[in-house]
């Protein structure tokens, strides 16, 4: 029986979880999968909800032909395994989300890609880095979890100058904070499952090239290997999106005020955020992001493991999760959760110890936000 048709049209979108599309004719379907005719023949390779969402994906990011994929790191995925090939060379930022690093360090090594970390704070040693073979650059506009910020204009004329991708995750950032192609980058990444989404409940990616060519590469890629959005997802990504702006601002005010309210507090040794002037980076991120310092904060208490355990203990009402993005402010603790893989040593190079902590900060009330962070500091020191 056909789906029932009426005069009226719905306000809200449709959610279509048809895996397979019929077509009218074989030369019908020829004309779907030849271009020259829109139109969806299998939910592996393309749904009326994954091209919505991408589509506003692009319009956020000035960009278009995205991609939505089942993951960000299925994104990370499309646009790096993708397009490198045994014998090429891959540079990266030395500190990307953490499972970004382990692709660079052990699955594109077996595959016969070598890999180089840099920090991406110093184009010069970006520069120093690249080899002949080198193919594309994979950086984070802002670093996990010490906030870092990359020199992205200095690193996109390096890679321009060498022929070389320039690939950039703007998850942190989003397109509220930065558009990195009209940077120089060649390649956008979203893990659409923080901030556009927003909710925690919907694991999703975007990848888009500037160059259509590059975007049908990673197209083809995606769905050879299954890297499928769920259109169930997708539907709640794009009713998401229409409140990511007030999100993003309300939850950057606060993240502000919080920042500089536990900076004060007794057994706070450290706290980093992009719009303090004593951020090792302030003024790249002032002239970068003009003036949008994002949501994330981190902070480090003295005292150790110990310490730690007794302020996630003294906050039950912060979300002690390995996420950010969420509408509800979400608390994690890089030793146990995203850089974990690390040595003690190896932390302590990036600046984390087991008292380091990083906040998303969402859309609570930033007073009872300070509060809560203040009665739980207090308590870790004893």
């Amino acid at each position: 029986m056909a789906w029932p048709d009426g005069t009226g049209r719905a306000v809200g979108t449709p959610l279509q979880p048809s895996v397979v599309y019929g077509a009218e004719s074989p030369d019908a379907l020829d004309a779907i999968y030849e271009g020259r005719e829109t139109g969806f023949t299998y939910a592996r390779e393309a749904h009326p909800n994954a091209a919505l969402l991408a589509a506003k994906v692009d319009a956020l990011e000035g960009l278009s032909g995205g991609i939505a994929t089942g993951s960000g790191m299925a994104a990370v995925s499309c646009a790096i395994m993708g397009l490198v090939e045994a014998g090429d060379h891959v540079i990266g930022g030395d500190q990307l989300y953490g499972r970004s690093l382990r692709m660079m360090t052990d699955e594109l090594p077996r595959m016969g890609v070598a890999t180089t970390r840099v920090d991406p704070t110093n184009a010069a040693a970006v520069k120093a880095a690249i080899r002949p073979e080198t193919k594309l650059i994979l950086v984070e506009v802002v670093s996990n979890p010490t906030l870092r910020i990359a020199d992205i204009d200095g690193i996109a004329a390096v890679a321009k100058e060498a022929g070389i991708l320039l690939v950039v995750d703007n998850t942190f950032t989003t397109p509220r904070g930065i558009r990195p192609a009209r940077h120089g980058a060649d390649i956008v990444i979203h893990s659409v499952t923080k901030l556009l989404a927003g909710h925690s409940d919907a694991t999703l990616g975007y990848v888009c090239a500037t160059d259509p060519a590059l975007n049908e590469r990673m197209r083809v890629f995606a769905v050879t290997l299954g890297l499928t959005a769920s259109p169930f997802d997708c539907w709640l990504a794009e009713r998401g999106i229409f409140t990511f702006e007030m999100r993003y601002d309300r939850a950057e005010a606060s993240a502000a005020l919080l920042a500089d309210h536990i900076a004060d507090l007794p057994g706070v040794t450290k706290v980093l955020y992009p719009g303090r002037a004593d951020h090792p980076d302030h003024a790249r991120a002032q002239t970068l992001l003009k003036g949008r310092n994002g949501n994330m904060v981190t902070f480090e208490v003295a005292g150790g493991r110990e310490a730690a355990n007794r302020l996630v203990r003294a906050a039950p009402n912060i979300a002690f999760a390995p996420t950010l993005g969420d509408v509800a402010t979400t608390l994690s603790h890089p030793a146990t959760s995203s850089h974990r893989g690390l040595t003690p040593e190896g932390r302590a190079e990036l600046g984390l110890s087991e008292g380091s902590f990083r906040v998303s900060v969402g859309m609570e009330p930033p007073e009872l936000l300070c509060a809560e962070f203040e009665a739980a500091i207090r308590a870790a020191q004893g």
